[in-house]
C-alpha cells in the first residue's frame, strides 16, 4: 500500500486543484511531499490534510511548504532548490504542474505582457524548475510534466485552441521540452515524461476558462447596445457574479453602477443581467460540446489525473515511457490537416506597387543569404522589400543584409518600434502586402539543460515572444483598432508569415539537436493554427498567418526557392481558404 514510502515528491502549484490531488496520492502511498505555490493560505490548508493522512498511515513521511514561490520567479525557484540542497534533501519525483489560464481572448486582443507571463509560468517555469531540481536529484529520478492535449499533434494535424494562443504556444513547447530533456538527462539516469490528461473537472475550467471563452464570443459578436470594449470591461467584473446555483443580483447591480458612465443604471443592470445569462448559457454549451466528444461524456477527476501521474513514477513504466508525451486524451477532436509540405503552386504574382516587409533575427550567414534571396524574389517581380533587422543580429550579418537590400536596424522586441517601422514602410514605399518574420536558426547548444536562465530566456524571446510581437503588430497594421473592435476584421486582407527555425543540417545530426529545435517549433505550431482559426472562424477575416519550417528530418539543406513559392501562395486569394497553415516545404512525406 505504501509503494512510495521513503521517497520524496515535489509538486509545483500544489495548494489547490490537480497539484493538491497529486500530493494527496503521494502521501497516501507513503511519500514525503514538498508543496509550493504563490499563496500561503491554500498551502497551509493542504498541508493539514496531508499531515492527517501521514498520521493515519504512520508512514513517517513529512510535508514541507514553500509559500510565495512563483515558478516563473528565477530567484524564488533557485533559492528553494538551494535550500533543499543545503538540507541534504533528495527529491525523487518532480511534478511540473503549476499553470495559469493566461488571457482568454483573440490573439489580436491579448496583451503582450500577459502573453509573456503565460510563457514564463508554463514553459520557463517548467524549464527552470526542472534544471534547478537536478541539484537535488539522483539517478532514477523522474520529472513528470503536465501539459494539454490541445497542443499534441496527430499525423499531419495540429489542434487549434481558440482564444488561448499564449497557453497553447507554451504547452506545445513544453511537450517537446520534455522530449529534449529525456535525451539530455540520459547520462544522469533521470527520466522525463509528459502527460496530456485532457479535460479535467476543476474550478479553473468551470469558473474561468469556459466563462472567459463565452465572454470573448460575446465581445466578438456584440451584445445589444454595448460596444466590444464595454462587453469586455463588464465581463471581467460580471464573471465574479456567477454562483453555483445562479447569479449574484446585488453584485450585478454594483457592477452596473460602477460602469454606467452616465447611462441609466437600472437599464444597464438589466443589460448586464442578460449579458451574464448569455455568458453562462454559452459556457454551458462549450462544456457540453466538449463532453460529447468523449465516449462516456465524462471529464477526468483530479484524483484520476493524480493516479495516472503516480503510475508514470513507477520505475518500470517510467523506463518504458521515458521521453514520451502520454496522451490521456480521450477527446475525439477531428481537425482539418493544418500541417502540409510544399505550399500549393500558384501563378507568379506581380508584386508591383506593393511592399513586403521582412523582420529579421538572423543567427548565421545562411539566414542572411535567405533574406537576400527572398528580397530579390520580391523585387524582381515588381515589389519592394523592406528589411528590418534586429539589434541582436550579429554585426557582420547586419552589414551583409544592409548591402543587399533596403534595411533599418531596430529593436524588434519592442512593439512600438515594430509598429513605427511598419507605418514608415507604408508611408515611404506603398501598401504593405505581407509581413514576414525570419526567426533565424537555433544557435549551437550543447544542452538546453545546461543553459543559464538568461540564455534560456534569449531563446524563448527569439523564437516565441518576438514572432508573436511581430505578428500582433502586423495584425494591428492591417486592421487598425481591430484588437479592441473585432468587427473591423471582417473581410479584411493581409498576410503574415513566420519562417523558422530550421531543422539542423548534415549527415550526422543527433537526436539531441533535433529535439532542441522541436521545442521552439512545438510552440509555433499550435500558436499558428490557433491564431488562424480565430481569424477565419471567429473574426471572419481574410487575413492569414502561415509558418514555414525549413529543413528535413534527413538533414538535407533547405531550399529558399520553395520558401519563395510559399510566399507566392501566401499573398494569393487561395491562401484565405487554405486549411493548411504550416508548411514543411522541404519534406516530401
Amino acid at each position: 500500500m505504501l509503494k512510495f514510502q521513503g521517497k520524496t515528491a515535489l509538486i509545483t502549484g500544489s495548494g489547490t486543484g490537480i497539484g493538491k490531488a497529486i500530493a494527496t496520492k503521494f502521501v497516501e502511498k507513503g511519500a514525503s511531499v514538498i508543496i509550493l505555490g504563490r499563496r500561503k493560505e491554500p498551502l497551509d490548508e493542504a498541508a493539514k490534510g496531508l499531515e492527517g493522512i501521514i498520521s493515519q498511515n504512520n508512514s513517517g513521511a513529512s510535508v514541507k511548504i514553500f509559500a510565495g514561490v512563483d515558478v516563473a520567479d528565477e530567484s524564488a525557484m533557485t533559492g528553494m532548490f538551494d535550500s533543499l540542497k543545503n538540507e541534504n534533501i533528495n527529491v525523487d519525483y518532480v511534478i511540473n504542474n503549476a499553470g495559469v489560464s493566461g488571457p482568454v481572448t483573440c490573439f489580436a486582443n491579448a496583451p503582450l505582457d500577459e502573453f509573456k507571463s503565460t510563457i514564463g509560468i508554463h514553459l520557463t517555469g517548467t524549464f527552470w524548475g526542472s534544471v534547478q531540481a537536478l541539484k537535488v536529484m539522483k539517478e532514477g529520478g523522474k520529472i513528470i510534466t503536465i501539459s494539454t492535449f490541445f497542443t499534441e499533434e496527430r499525423p499531419l494535424e495540429q489542434r487549434p485552441y481558440r482564444f488561448r494562443s499564449p497557453y497553447t504556444a507554451a504547452q506545445g513547447a513544453k511537450n517537446r521540452l520534455a522530449e529534449a530533456m529525456s535525451w539530455e538527462l540520459t547520462d544522469k539516469g533521470i527520466i522525463s515524461i509528459t502527460t496530456n490528461p485532457g479535460p479535467v473537472h476543476s474550478d479553473r475550467i468551470y469558473k474561468t476558462v469556459y466563462p472567459k471563452a463565452a465572454s470573448e464570443f460575446m465581445r466578438v459578436s456584440g451584445f445589444e447596445d454595448l460596444s466590444p470594449v464595454e462587453v469586455e470591461e463588464a465581463s471581467k467584473e460580471l464573471l465574479e457574479c456567477i454562483l453555483s446555483d445562479g447569479v449574484d443580483a446585488d453584485g450585478i447591480a454594483k457592477v452596473a453602477a460602477k460602469l454606467a458612465n452616465g447611462k441609466d443604471v437600472t437599464k444597464v443592470t438589466e443589460t448586464f443581467t442578460k449579458l451574464l445569462e448569455q455568458i453562462r448559457t454559452l459556457a454551458g454549451k462549450i462544456q457540453n460540446n466538449t463532453s460529447h466528444m468523449i465516449a462516456n461524456k465524462e471529464f477526468l477527476s483530479q484524483g484520476q489525473v493524480a493516479e495516472s501521474v503516480l503510475n508514470l513514477c513507477d520505475d518500470e513504466i517510467a523506463k518504458i515511457l521515458n521521453g514520451k508525451v502520454v496522451p490521456g486524451d480521450r477527446v475525439f477532436y477531428p481537425v482539418r490537416p493544418h500541417i502540409g509540405t510544399v505550399a500549393p503552386g500558384v501563378h507568379q504574382p506581380d508584386f508591383g506597387g506593393k511592399v513586403i516587409v521582412f523582420t529579421i533575427d538572423a543567427t548565421d550567414k545562411a539566414d542572411a543569404e535567405r533574406v537576400e534571396f527572398l528580397a530579390q524574389h520580391v523585387e524582381k517581380n515588381g515589389g519592394r522589400a523592406a528589411c528590418f533587422i534586429s539589434e541582436s543580429t550579429p554585426k557582420e550579418l547586419q552589414e551583409y543584409i544592409s548591402g543587399k537590400c533596403h534595411t533599418h536596424i531596430m529593436d524588434i522586441k519592442n512593439p512600438e518600434e515594430v509598429e513605427k517601422w511598419l507605418n514608415t514602410a507604408k508611408t515611404n514605399h506603398g501598401e504593405v502586402l505581407a509581413v514576414i518574420h525570419v526567426t533565424g536558426k537555433l544557435p549551437e547548444i550543447s544542452k538546453l539543460t545546461e543553459l543559464s536562465r538568461a540564455g534560456w530566456e534569449e531563446l524563448t524571446e527569439k523564437f516565441i515572444t518576438t514572432p508573436a510581437n511581430v505578428a500582433q503588430r502586423a495584425l494591428e497594421h492591417f486592421v487598425p483598432g481591430g484588437g479592441k473592435d473585432p468587427r473591423l476584421y471582417k473581410d479584411a486582407k493581409g498576410a503574415i508569415m513566420i519562417i523558422g527555425p530550421d531543422l539542423p543540417t548534415g549527415r550526422k545530426v543527433s537526436g539531441i539537436q533535433r529535439a532542441q529545435v522541436e521545442v521552439f517549433r512545438g510552440a509555433l505550431r499550435p500558436f499558428t493554427t490557433t491564431v488562424n482559426q480565430e481569424l477565419s472562424d471567429v473574426l471572419k477575416s481574410k487575413i492569414r498567418m502561415f509558418t514555414i519550417f525549413p529543413g528535413t528530418v534527413t538533414g538535407a539543406e533547405p531550399s529558399n526557392q520553395r520558401i519563395a513559392e510559399a510566399i507566392n501562395f501566401l499573398v494569393s486569394d487561395s491562401a484565405a481558404s487554405s486549411a493548411e497553415v504550416i508548411f514543411c516545404v522541404d519534406e516530401s512525406r
